[in-house]
């Protein structure tokens, strides 16, 4: 399991959205998959693992509170020409086109859509530092603020790096001065951004957060700490910081605990944990111990 990995949350159609896009992508697979076992989600998924090209994904279905908006995009580097339409046709089938399929002066192929469930989808025909990235767009009253929250991200995560960053000029579409592509690296994860001064009505959501798996308790809150900037945000391990961008801090016990194979352990440290904000792995071992 990678350190950082970009968590989806879906209404309940996790299952058939991990299904879909693994059909589609090369070296692509279902990893895990555990469901609730009562309640009104009895039977749809709790949490789930897929890759895609080397990425890891993590899902769950989680009710229609929070929704994918495309201001947190995926951003899929292909080889040829034919990858890309491949892919196009398999996600189009119900999507909302953003920028159709065409050539742009930043591509001689691209095109950017929300597909049938919700999610953004940059297809792009070049190489890229990863197959997959992660796309930040800020915008409203995020934008100007995308080089500081790479930088600030990168001063987090040891070994952590700024790959490029270019700014727009006069004559570009953007405010002069704020980023125009970025580029970093967080515990082998690329990210990528841009500021965009552009109306769009949408902004980040916690449709998507990152997962950072924690090896120590310092190190849950080191990181709590630097990025939980919206105190009623914080819930059961998640956070918002001061940019709008979701994460979850979980140490690497609590998966360990909640895959048990005694379900009354499982059960106790689940409800521990549920009445936590920040993950506590001392009361999730009491819990456990019972």
């Amino acid at each position: 399991m990678p350190k950082i990995a970009p968590f989806l949350w879906f209404d309940t159609q996790a299952e058939e959205a991990m299904t879909f896009y693994t059909s589609l992508f090369d070296q692509a697979e279902i990893v895990s998959l555990t469901r609730y076992t009562e309640g009104p989600f009895a039977g749809k998924v709790l949490t789930g693992e897929f890759d895609l090209a080397g990425q890891r994904f993590m899902a769950l279905d989680g009710g229609p509170a929070f929704k994918f908006t495309p201001a947190l995009s995926f951003f899929v580097s292909c080889e040829n020409a034919a990858e890309v339409e491949r892919l196009w046709a398999g996600l189009v089938e119900g999507a909302n086109i953003l920028m159709p399929l065409d050539r742009y002066p930043h591509s001689e192929k691209f095109g950017w859509l929300e597909d049938k469930y919700g999610l953004s989808w940059q297809l792009n025909l070049g190489a890229g530092a990863k197959k997959i990235a992660p796309f930040l767009t800020f915008v409203g009253d995020q934008n100007g603020n995308a080089e500081e929250a790479l930088r600030f991200y990168t001063s987090l995560f040891e070994g952590a790096q700024i790959l490029h960053i270019s700014h727009y000029a006069e004559g570009d579409h953007g405010t002069v001065g704020t980023l125009k592509y970025g580029l970093c690296s967080l515990a082998d994860q690329t990210f990528m951004a841009i500021d965009s001064n552009l109306g769009h009505a949408f902004t980040f959501s916690e449709a998507i957060s990152f997962q950072v798996l924690c090896g120590t308790q310092a190190e849950v809150d080191f990181l709590w700490e630097q990025l939980s900037a919206v105190p009623q945000a914080e819930q059961c391990g998640w956070l918002k910081d001061k940019y709008g961008i979701s994460w979850q801090i979980i140490p690497t016990e609590l998966p360990k605990l909640l895959t048990d194979s005694d379900p009354v352990k499982v059960q106790r440290v689940m409800q521990a944990m549920l009445q936590m904000k920040k993950i506590e792995v001392a009361a999730l071992q009491s819990a456990y111990a019972g």
